[in-house]
């Protein structure tokens, strides 16, 4: 039996998938109407929607299926998100990465099994829409194109999910989706008292740039410091525009010093940049670190307090706090 592989962007695409906070949560219609429809139309005994977490895959809709998980080192799936197209095993008993899986061997007996990666809005892979059977089948190419614009269908309720928690001009999580996938993640450190740090940062007279240059642009610039940060911050990261001007990154498994060197290395990007651009004004912030405390902070909204207060008396003149940044654009 051969293990699926881990995706090169395991963190993102597990940041994203968490983000949606579907996972572990009642069957919905939406999704339901999909696997059933999928099951008739190609007279399977078991159809799926299953998002492949860390370490399991998780069955948000089950045809013919009574496990709603099972682990991700025997999972069909885990091999399906590797790649963007249809993945189709025909007789498993004859392919050697399945032969002598658990899955094929016990309950619920696969032979055949055809997936198609579902992709969230940003491209990372969540999981499948899937079909099996207990005996082996042809699976053409027509039937391929069946099962995609299925997925399609299925990948439209995820999108609409995300929009909820997603920042549309940034494409980076919103307040919401922020406070859900840092607060799942300090819960986690918290368990482990592993240490963490919050950061936010605010454009200092982001109301200037409106008024002189225009909205539009103002989008842009905010646009801009966006892929900044998502270039300067790792994978493990979690950023969020979570007000007009005001930016949060949680950090896991960070320190307060740690943070502050990133944010020199975000100052001496910034820099960079200013120098290959042609100055038309300026962009400033500040920013606040709130390191996790256990005693202090039960939730991601205590950090963010926190992190609040020290960035505001920076900005009233205490220099000694923080430090602050200037981009030009």
């Amino acid at each position: 039996m051969k293990k699926p592989d881990i995706p090169e962007i395991e963190q993102a695409r597990l940041n994203t998938l968490r983000s949606l906070n579907i996972l572990d949560t009642q069957p919905e219609e939406r999704f339901d109407r999909l696997t059933r429809l999928a099951k008739r139309m190609f007279d399977v005994p078991i159809a799926l929607v299953s998002l492949v977490d860390e370490s399991r895959q998780w069955f948000k809709s089950s045809q013919g299926l009574n496990a709603s998980e099972t682990s991700r080192d025997i999972s069909f799936c885990g091999h399906t998100i590797l790649d963007d197209d249809v993945f189709c095993i025909s007789n498993a008993l004859e392919d050697e990465r399945f032969a002598d899986n658990p899955l094929v061997l016990d309950d619920p007996g696969i032979r055949f099994y055809a997936g198609c990666p579902i992709s969230a809005p940003n491209g990372h892979k969540l999981g499948t829409l899937c079909i099996i059977d207990q005996k082996p089948r042809i699976f053409n190419k027509d039937d391929a194109v069946i099962l995609a614009e299925l997925t399609a269908m299925l990948e439209q309720e995820i999108a609409a999910i995300q929009l909820a928690t997603m920042d549309e001009l940034t494409n980076i999580s919103n307040r919401r989706g922020f406070e859900m996938l840092a607060g799942q993640t300090l819960s986690l450190i918290s368990r482990q008292k592993a240490p963490a740090s919050l950061i936010l940062l605010d454009l200092d007279k982001f109301k200037v740039i409106n008024d002189t240059f225009g909205h539009a642009e103002g989008d842009r610039a905010l646009k801009i410091f966006a892929d900044i940060l998502k270039e300067t911050f790792r994978e493990s990261d979690i950023l969020a525009r979570i007000g007009g001007d005001e930016f949060a990154i949680f950090l896991p498994n960070t320190t307060k010093l740690l943070a502050e060197e990133i944010i020199e290395r975000l100052s001496q990007t910034l820099r960079k940049y200013n120098l290959e651009m042609i100055p038309e004004y300026d962009i400033e912030f500040s920013y606040g670190i709130a390191s996790h405390d256990l005693e202090k902070h039960n939730t991601i909204s205590d950090l963010l307090a926190e992190a609040d207060t020290l960035m505001y008396i920076f900005k009233k003149g205490d220099n000694s706090i923080n430090s602050k940044a200037s981009i030009q654009f």
